[in-house]
């Protein structure tokens, strides 16, 4: 019987052993999508305990929570830190088969050093305690954290409306690992509510101190925030989208509409999808210009309770997989832009299980030769980054593209101690490469593999973004 969580966990055979131990688990940490807050880098903050570092933010564990019984107050609410960790700790043991169990775990092994103990009610003063005394030293700060997990470089997400203040601190202290921003212009695109819309544009105004009359101005405007995150360091953006839009329309359309906009007036359905396509396309022909990558984030069915989005607000565990289109809207997207040469690098991520062969031979339409994968089958997302999802994204790609072109795992988190996510990743890539190989399906070529292993935990994805040129290549 195996141990649990030992040294060679999720590793079952001996060449699966080899190619973590020799050559996944030295590569560094390219996280090239995450929600971390850069104020917290910038100031190199230091938590107080370890509900701040693990629960604040984390609805993962707030569904997990809710699902277990556990009363509001205790994971969104105004209990004490310690009586939500309490209660986190009630729910962990009914976690078992969740990816949650297995996280959970993997977390206070790194960077805490807890290998002997689960997390249940019994231990969970202990953990607490030697956790948060950990935690307030200051080789527990934020970029001491990312120091311990061998990261290299990370990439944020933030509003076209940001400054990057923190961003531009963190670059002025000399931190020696790379924080950037993803572009994500969301907001801009928001018509579903036309009064936030406006604000934005109005905020747009100021900052970029110009008046926006006209759609043309506004996406004028919008460049001028790209060029900004641009100078700043910027490579990427990042769009959370239900479902690609691509309908037909007119320059002329399009004014009418945002000038129907600004004046307050609500949009039609057929008019909010117009609006919606025409700014993808403009989003992808500057990304194109500027030569960033774009993400697409596809499937999502967010803010599912009312009751919880009155009380608390979005981003709190009540999103969901969605069943939208797929497939010829995001065709038509595609191939309206790489029929003019003006298709940017793309990675797309599918939240629906559905969608997984469909996005993956999607990709294979629009490849070009420029660049090894310009177009990318992204990582396992959100719901499906657990052991079933990951397994079935990377044997979909092998499948129907080049799983040795994959630019690998991201942690798509909030939380400085979400970097074992990689770990987990690496150690299923390594195990599944390696059952092929004891099967006789792949070559007992170590040396070929373990190359394959290594570039894509780390090399792929360092050679395909355009964010750094100062990282040693490996």
């Amino acid at each position: 019987m195996a141990e649990f969580m030992s040294e060679d966990f999720l590793l079952q055979t001996e060449t699966a052993k080899i190619f973590y131990h020799e050559h996944a688990k030295k590569m560094p940490i390219y996280d090239y999508h995450c929600h971390l807050p850069a104020d917290q880098i910038a100031a190199d903050h230091r938590f107080e305990n370890l509900t701040q570092a693990w629960l604040y933010g984390d609805h993962y564990k707030w569904r997990a929570m809710r699902a277990n019984g556990i009363a509001e107050k205790y994971i969104t609410g105004d209990a004490d830190d310690y009586e939500k960790f309490e209660k986190w700790a009630q729910t962990v043991p009914y976690c078992i088969r969740n990816p949650l169990y297995h996280w959970t775990h993997l977390e206070l092994k790194n960077p805490f050093g807890v290998k002997d103990k689960l997390l249940g009610p019994d231990t969970a003063k202990e953990i607490y305690e030697t956790c948060s005394e950990m935690l307030r030293t200051p080789e527990f700060s934020v970029r001491n954290i990312m120091r311990k997990a061998n990261v290299k470089l990370v990439c944020t997400t933030e509003g076209p409306l940001d400054s990057l203040e923190h961003h531009k601190k963190i670059r002025a202290d000399g931190f020696e690992i790379k924080v950037h921003t993803a572009f994500r212009p969301d907001k801009a695109m928001a018509v579903e509510d036309i009064t936030a819309l406006n604000v934005f544009i109005d905020k747009l105004e100021a900052i970029c101190d110009m008046e926006i009359a006209g759609f043309h101005l506004y996406i004028e405007a919008i460049r001028k925030r790209h060029d900004y995150f641009h100078e700043n360091g910027c490579r990427l953006s990042d769009h959370g989208l239900d479902t690609v839009y691509a309908e037909d329309y007119t320059e002329k359309e399009i004014e009418k509409i945002f000038d129907r906009i600004r004046s307050g007036k609500d949009l039609d359905l057929s008019q909010r999808l117009k609006f919606k396509s025409a700014m993808m396309v403009e989003f992808a022909l500057i990304d194109y210009g500027t030569g960033w990558v774009q993400q697409l984030h596809l499937g999502a069915l967010r803010n599912n309770s009312t009751r919880m989005f009155k009380v608390i607000g979005p981003d709190i565990g009540c999103d969901s997989i969605g069943d939208f289109e797929m497939a010829r809207p995001l065709s038509k997207f595609l191939d309206r832009l790489d029929m003019n040469n003006t298709l940017p690098k793309t990675i797309l991520y599918n939240l629906n299980p559905r969608d997984n062969a469909l996005c993956a031979t999607m990709v294979g339409n629009f490849q070009d030769g420029s660049v090894p994968g310009k177009m990318q089958y992204g990582s396992a997302w959100w719901f499906l980054d657990q052991k079933d999802g990951m397994e079935e994204q990377i044997n979909v790609l092998s499948n129907m593209g080049l799983l040795s072109r994959f630019v690998g795992m991201l942690t798509d988190s909030r939380s400085f101690l979400s970097y074992p996510r990689h770990e987990y990743f690496r150690r299923i890539l390594c195990n599944m490469l390696a059952s092929d190989v004891e099967a006789g399906l792949l070559p007992n070529d170590l040396d070929l593999l373990g190359k394959m292993v290594e570039d894509i935990c780390f090399n792929n994805a360092k050679k395909y973004f355009p964010m750094e040129l100062d990282i040693k290549q490996t």
